[in-house]
């Protein structure tokens, strides 16, 4: 693996290890050996063990005393409470937006990336499907101006790609419904009607739920 020097090497260990945790290659319950990540990508101890106290802030590792790394479990409480957090905050985003926007040149990034959106799904790539994704909310960012906001996605979005990778592995032509819902959440956002806006990022949480809950066997 290349690295890039415009990231600090832990943070981009974190994410090569944090896509591998989204896809499910590394499960829930698994340990994460660090001399066999030093190994296998040829970087030092201090940096592996740098990346993993990354993944921990963003909920998909858990560091134990004496037992190490393991990915974090992905059961039924801990979908439904990060699915209606970050519909929470999905929301804050989106009313910024809805607030904030003042010409057809500010909403520009969101009609670009559903296009973008459009194409994964045509091609049922659900990675890029899942990152673009994230891209919509990095896009609003700048309306909300708050950096404690942007803090907390970042660090909880991880946990909900890979609630939402799951999901979208159960049933990819479930990429049609999210794209609806998201011309839902455009439409509300052109009116500035935080109703609207409510109303479809709630349901794009309960769909999320519902599809991991399902790939789990759960109600």
């Amino acid at each position: 693996m290349t690295f890039k020097a415009s990231d600090s090497l832990a943070e981009q260990i974190a994410r090569h290890l944090a896509d591998r945790i989204v896809r499910g290659e590394l499960r829930p319950g698994e340990r994460i050996q660090e001399q066999k990540v030093t190994q296998a990508l040829d970087v030092s101890r201090g940096s592996v063990r740098e990346a993993l106290l990354i993944l921990e802030r963003r909920h998909l590792v858990v560091i134990l005393p004496r037992r190490g790394a393991h990915v974090s479990d992905l059961d039924a409480h801990h979908v439904r409470s990060l699915c209606t957090l970050m519909a929470e905050l999905y929301i804050l985003l989106g009313n910024a937006v809805a607030q904030g926007w003042r010409t057809e040149a500010d909403l520009a990034p969101f009609t670009a990336l559903r296009q973008t959106l459009a194409r994964s799904a045509q091609a049922d790539d659900i990675q890029a499907f899942v990152d673009h994704s994230f891209a919509v909310m990095r896009a609003a960012y700048p309306f909300a101006d708050n950096p404690y906001l942007r803090e907390t996605v970042e660090n909880l979005q991880p946990a909900m790609n890979r609630n939402y990778y799951r999901a979208l592995e159960q049933r990819k032509a479930v990429m049609a419904d999210y794209l609806a819902l998201f011309d839902g959440l455009l439409a509300a956002v052109r009116q500035r009607d935080t109703a609207g806006i409510r109303q479809q990022l709630d349901a794009y949480g309960q769909l999320s739920c519902q599809l991991v809950l399902a790939a789990l066997g759960q109600p």
